[in-house]
């Protein structure tokens, strides 16, 4: 299978890469984090300068006309400089649900999103879900034509920066059944909706929603009602291979970073990386890396087969997940205490490593999901 990249795609990666080696340094995302966490002039120069919020989707939407892959290729280099700004939740969930769902006004909303006027975050997880996206008490009840949202929203990634929120809601059946999810787009200032906002432990933000007697029309529905956790899954899925191409980035810096230190600090008179026993954990460190690319790209590819993408997906996060704690934790180790100060890039990439193994499933429930689509 050929996994190399296209004209274009080595063109979209080199011009992402230049523009976050000029504007996004440690130092200048560590500032942003300490503040309102995010640039909202960075994400304007995505839509504007780069016009990057574009390229994964069709022509025919307003956008470039890529796909999946130019969502690995962007992720990827947004690990890589760990970017904070919504790109996983507004390009890939957002424009997701839009673009699988045929919804009427998908068009409209793709273009404010590739405008950067539209930001989405995805609202689906819940206090007891423990990441099972069927796991849904949020309520969402006819009133005339339109709908009555009740319900609570945990850790929604992004939250605090979003002009609109997707919300997973129980339209029919209990609280875990398959059958009777809705999905449905909300405009954030919508009454009745509030939100409790926190910063969380690698510096990104997120928030709790409150949904009381939300009221929304019959546009704000996606996809078909009462079946919807079937273009949930889907896109979770994009979003879990999109974030698995984030932690490659993520875990290059931490193998690149960690020989680069070895290489500098001295012990008994000449650099720790010549000891035989540091130079094995970084060789197993640069394979789990390695392994991890190549899973990322497999899953990638299969996000179109609808039959092989849950499998395929699910073992890629598997693999990524494990790889994120060894060689996060190795990369730790290797700097010593140090490398947990907050003075150090090392630490930054540590935590984000740690908060990806978690993302959308940690490896334990990714690995009981794979074992039931592979062998049921």
């Amino acid at each position: 299978m050929d996994f190399s990249f296209t004209d274009e795609q080595s063109m979209l990666r080199d011009t992402v890469a230049a523009y976050l080696a000029d504007h996004y340094t440690i130092e200048q995302r560590r500032a942003a984090t300490a503040e309102a966490g995010w640039r909202p002039q960075v994400w304007r120069a995505f839509a504007e300068e780069l016009g990057i919020l574009g390229a994964a989707f069709p022509e025919d939407l307003g956008g470039l006309g890529g796909g999946a892959v130019e969502n690995l290729v962007i992720m990827e280099a947004f690990g890589k400089a760990l970017v904070v700004e919504p790109y996983l939740g507004t390009v890939v969930i957002g424009g997701g649900f839009l673009k699988h769902s045929d919804h009427p006004r998908a068009a409209e909303l793709i273009g404010r999103i590739i405008a950067g006027e539209t930001v989405i975050a995805l609202a689906y997880a819940e206090p007891q879900g423990r990441y099972n996206p069927a796991a849904v008490t949020t309520t969402a009840r006819r009133d005339g034509a339109g709908y009555v949202l009740n319900g609570h929203k945990a850790a929604v990634a992004g939250g605090p920066w979003a002009t609109h929120l997707i919300v997973t809601a129980r339209t029919a059946g209990g609280p875990r059944d398959a059958e009777g999810i809705s999905v449905f787009l909300v405009e954030k200032d919508a009454a009745g909706l509030t939100t409790t906002d926190y910063a969380v432990v690698d510096g990104s933000r997120s928030s709790e929603v409150g949904l009381q007697d939300v009221k929304v029309g019959p546009e704000a529905l996606v996809g078909p009602a009462d079946h919807g956790l079937p273009l949930v899954e889907k896109v979770l899925d994009e979003a879990i291979a999109a974030t698995c191409a984030e932690a490659c980035g993520v875990q290059r810096k931490l193998v690149d970073g960690t020989v680069e230190y070895t290489r500098q600090r001295r012990q008994f008179g000449q650099p720790i990386s010549n000891f035989q026993a540091l130079q094995h954990r970084m060789a197993d460190m640069f394979v789990e890396m390695e392994q991890s690319v190549s899973m990322t790209l497999m899953a990638t590819l299969k996000l179109a087969d609808d039959a092989a993408r849950p499998a395929a997906v699910a073992a890629a996060k598997v693999r990524v997940g494990k790889a994120c704690t060894f060689v996060g934790q190795s990369a730790i180790q290797l700097h010593g205490g140090m490398g947990m100060t907050d003075e150090m890039a090392i630490g930054h990439y540590f935590k984000r490593a740690t908060l990806i193994e978690q993302a959308f499933g940690d490896t334990a429930y990714q690995l009981t999901r794979y074992e039931r689509l592979a062998f049921d």
